[in-house]
């Protein structure tokens, strides 16, 4: 299995996770669950493909949905589900910050293996990361974690430009990758936990009537 399979493997399982986590705390039921399951892991990744011109592998391959329903499966059996509020949230936060930065790298990869220039590696690296997340919370009438976390999309890009750069100098190869995906985790944990956010702009200007 190759990098690109590894990161995509551990974006679809994590992102699983966290919309299972999700459906859990709107007490959606089974088709629900399912669902929004699904649409997590595997949106990211099939507006990847579609912007490439290929056919999204979740349609072809049945590996990316067994990794769904196994997922499902566990956390089901786990009692993830009956966990407090706090414990689940906590869980839906490194699973969330595990699936942006996996899919950070994986749409970062496909972009430079698809010879797009610095650009088109960063629109493919956040349209991986981001649009199962964003399509999962239009679906429940929520403004996208991305519009809300102002270091949400900022820790994807960093990670984007970091595989682009390594790549750019010759040196790309899966142990720098795997130091990548740790620092991008550590930076997006962080990131939450010390609350940070990009400036606003126009904060604190009133529109005069």
């Amino acid at each position: 299995m190759d990098i690109l399979n590894i990161t995509d493997t551990i974006g679809i399982a994590s992102f699983a996770l966290s919309g299972f986590l999700i459906a859990v705390r709107k007490n959606l039921d089974l088709l629900g669950v399912i669902l929004f399951s699904f649409l997590t892991a595997l949106g990211g990744g099939i507006i990847r493909d579609v912007i490439v011109g290929k056919l999204p592998l979740s349609l072809i391959d049945s590996m990316p949905s067994i990794i769904v329903i196994s997922v499902i499966t566990i956390a089901s059996l786990s009692k993830i589900a009956k966990k407090q509020r706090i414990e689940r949230f906590k869980i839906f936060i490194l699973s969330d910050a595990m699936g942006l930065v996996s899919f950070s790298i994986a749409g970062a990869l496909v972009g430079i293996e698809n010879k797009l220039n610095f650009f088109g590696v960063i629109i493919l690296s956040l349209s991986t990361a981001i649009g199962g997340g964003v399509l999962r919370d239009i679906l429940i009438n929520e403004v996208p974690l991305v519009l809300t976390s102002g270091f949400y999309a900022t820790v994807s890009v960093i990670v984007c430009i970091l595989i682009y750069l390594i790549n750019l100098f010759g040196y790309l190869n899966n142990y720098l990758i795997l130091g990548v995906f740790f620092f991008g985790l550590s930076l997006r944990l962080l990131a939450y936990y010390k609350n940070w956010n990009l400036p606003t702009i126009g904060k604190n200007h009133k529109i005069k009537k």
